[in-house]
């Protein structure tokens, strides 16, 4: 786990799983790939395999044993949705989300279709953030599945945003995140593009965190917007879980039912 994070969004990160495959247009440059790569080279143990998804079950329990809350991103070098990942792994990993009261956990996916197939078989409590990435306007159908999810703040990274997205339906989503792609080869971002997401926000009421301008240099190119650095978050809703949460009370947010069926 690491506890300073460079991602402007979040503190942490916490990764149970490593690794992935691209599935669309914002995955060419992916920057975990090369991380992970460049870790394995280094000798790192948890990427002995490179960049094929691989589960860490040493690193499950983690966030029990950080006492201090903390803003924690959920796989920031995986998917939690590939389909790679067993089911029942995601499910330890949300156990360690309602029995880590005390932390938000924040997870985002290009995987929607799984993500919405899985979300009734699991538990939602309040401290999960649950997100989906969003690179163009082709791939606004994730909003819709991340809008039938029973997450309690659903939000929206258009990171890399690659294209303008207009029109967007905002019902039920609680933030949004808009950034350009950094590193080699990174793919412009027009202002417009994210001045129109801005807008659209400001409309609708949804907080707007303006990551970065990316490029090849994404410290020089900044994070200023129309001249102001866009920082804002949703307020976190109350839990839903006791202050002495453990592995029982995680499980009664599954009903009888929804514990019997497999993805």
């Amino acid at each position: 786990m690491a506890r300073k994070s460079k991602i402007e969004w979040t503190e942490s990160t916490w990764n149970p799983v490593t690794g992935c495959t691209k599935i669309s247009i914002g995955c060419r440059n992916c920057y975990a790939q090369r991380m992970a790569l460049r870790l394995k080279a280094a000798g790192s143990r948890n990427y002995i395999n490179g960049f094929n998804v691989t589960l860490h079950d040493h690193s499950l329990k983690l966030p029990l044993k950080w006492k201090q809350p903390h803003t924690i991103f959920v796989n920031s070098m995986s998917d939690l949705f590939h389909r790679d990942v067993p089911f029942d792994f995601i499910s330890k990993i949300f156990d360690v989300m309602c029995r880590a009261f005390h932390h938000r956990f924040q997870a985002l996916t290009k995987r929607s279709h799984r993500l919405l197939r899985s979300s009734p078989r699991l538990p939602w409590p309040t401290n999960v953030w649950m997100g989906v990435t969003v690179e163009t306007a082709d791939y606004t159908f994730r909003i819709d599945h991340l809008r039938q999810t029973p997450a309690a703040i659903k939000f929206i990274s258009f990171e890399p945003l690659l294209g303008p997205v207009t029109s967007i339906d905002l019902e039920g989503i609680d933030w949004v995140i808009v950034g350009g792609e950094s590193g080699p080869g990174a793919r412009p971002m027009r202002p417009e593009w994210a001045v129109d997401i801005r807008d659209q926000c400001l409309a609708a009421g949804v907080p707007f965190f303006f990551k970065q301008w990316g490029g090849t240099n994404k410290k020089k190119t900044g994070r200023i917007l129309n001249g102001q650095i866009w920082n804002q978050i949703p307020k976190a809703p109350k839990s839903n879980l006791r202050r002495k949460s453990t592995n029982g009370q995680c499980s009664r947010l599954f009903s009888r039912e929804e514990t019997l069926v497999k993805v």
